[in-house]
């Protein structure tokens, strides 16, 4: 062959080679996507918040009186009997101290009391003296009017007399009483607080005991001291009735119901637990977020239905993660939440169909925070883009990223 027609050979073969080169360059090539099937299967929407547990009646033992508390022996969990077990005692407090000045005062007091109180026994015995005497009085004229030699007026006079000085001796007598009571008083006001050590033992102190049979849940104050009336001293409660108080967003609360069924996870044991809405408080309260925020709570009250020994280590004020169901379907057509995307007014999501991208309009239901349920626009079997980027458009070409 010439050597003319070699280098024409040769270039049209370049030529080719390259103009092969530049269209496989240009041409569009599929766009690497992540692909999900639509399936049935199990789907439930949950409002999930923190919430704690507590006893549903908890009573609050406290001081029905004022006076010196003897140390509370009793440890928080343990079972107490209702009328049974002693929780506290209370005896009276001690005297306050006397400064020289009153103490003063008071001796005074008690010199003059003591003073009265002699007065008063004199008294006495003269108030017995003049008894005496008047009944010897009467007794002679009896006899002496028997004889005729005293008048009836003479007589009378002289019973009378006797009447008086009787109640003279009475009277005497209550005063000897209330002089010796005033002195027991002003005695009393010297008393001193190592006086009334000595007499404690003997001392009789308020009792209190057990309204319930439960366990004690905590001990508000456990040293020996004054207390007033009505400081609370120990929490009781029985743990067997317990429930469970979630604040929940008000916004999420008015969409709970009593009745609704919930789990509790993260409790601490290996399966989730089983309760049941009980109430949901008409009153909201505001509760500072983490972030500063202010938010309306509302609490919502579960009682649990696992049964008592799944759940028996819990106790009163531990925490806990809720889940309440507002909806769930056993045979739900579901996608996952990031495949969809808004077309104008509707909800729309990318079918892969010939291997190319085709935007569908599809009807949403029911949503969680990671899928949601399609009412209309999809079947179970097909395949949608679950993150659809820019370069997916109607028409792309795509594939899935795992079949490269």
């Amino acid at each position: 062959m010439p050597a003319a027609n070699k280098r024409i050979l040769l270039w049209s073969a370049v030529g080719i080679v390259v103009v092969a080169g530049i269209s496989l360059a240009f041409r569009p090539r599929a766009v690497a996507v992540d692909l999900a099937r639509v399936e049935s299967g199990p789907l439930e929407l949950t409002v999930r918040d923190e919430g704690e547990t507590r006893v549903v009646d908890v009573f609050v033992l406290s001081a029905p009186i004022t006076g010196r508390l003897r140390r509370v022996e009793i440890e928080p969990g343990d079972r107490v009997k209702r009328g049974e077990t002693v929780i506290a005692e209370i005896e009276p407090t001690d005297p306050d101290l006397l400064d020289p000045r009153s103490e003063a005062e008071a001796r005074a007091q008690l010199s003059a009391a003591d003073s009265a109180a002699k007065l008063a026994r004199a008294e006495l015995e003269r108030a017995e003296a003049e008894l005496e005497f008047a009944r010897s009085e009467v007794e002679r004229s009896r006899e002496l009017a028997r004889d005729g030699t005293l008048s009836v007026r003479d007589l009378e006079e002289a019973e009378t007399t006797l009447k008086g000085r009787i109640a003279a001796l009475a009277a005497a007598q209550a005063n000897v009483q209330v002089r010796d009571y005033e002195l027991k008083r002003v005695r009393a006001q010297l008393l001193s607080p190592e006086e009334l050590q000595q007499r404690r033992e003997n001392c009789g102190c308020v009792v209190l005991s057990s309204p319930i049979d439960g366990r004690v849940l905590r001990v508000l104050r456990e040293s020996e001291g004054v207390v007033r009336a009505g400081t609370g001293l120990v929490e009781i409660g029985d743990p067997v009735q317990l429930e469970i108080v979630v604040d929940l967003l008000s916004m999420d609360a008015v969409r709970v119901e009593p009745g609704q069924s919930a789990y509790i996870r993260n409790w601490g044991g290996d399966a989730p637990l089983d309760a049941r809405v009980q109430r949901v408080e008409p009153f909201g309260f505001t509760k500072v977020s983490a972030l500063g925020i202010e938010e309306q709570r509302v609490n919502v009250v579960l009682d649990l239905v696992s049964p008592e020994t799944q759940w028996e280590r819990l106790g009163h004020g531990y925490q806990v993660d809720v889940a309440i169901v507002l909806w769930s379907s056993d045979e739900a057509l579901k996608i996952p939440l990031t495949a969809l995307f808004r077309n104008g007014k509707a909800w729309a999501v990318f079918v892969r169909e010939d291997g190319r991208a085709v935007a569908r309009d599809v009807e949403v239901g029911h949503r969680t925070a990671s899928e949601a349920e399609i009412l209309g626009g999809l079947a179970a079997g097909d395949e949608i883009v679950v993150y659809p980027s820019e370069g997916v458009a109607p028409g792309v070409s795509i594939v899935g990223r795992d079949q490269g």
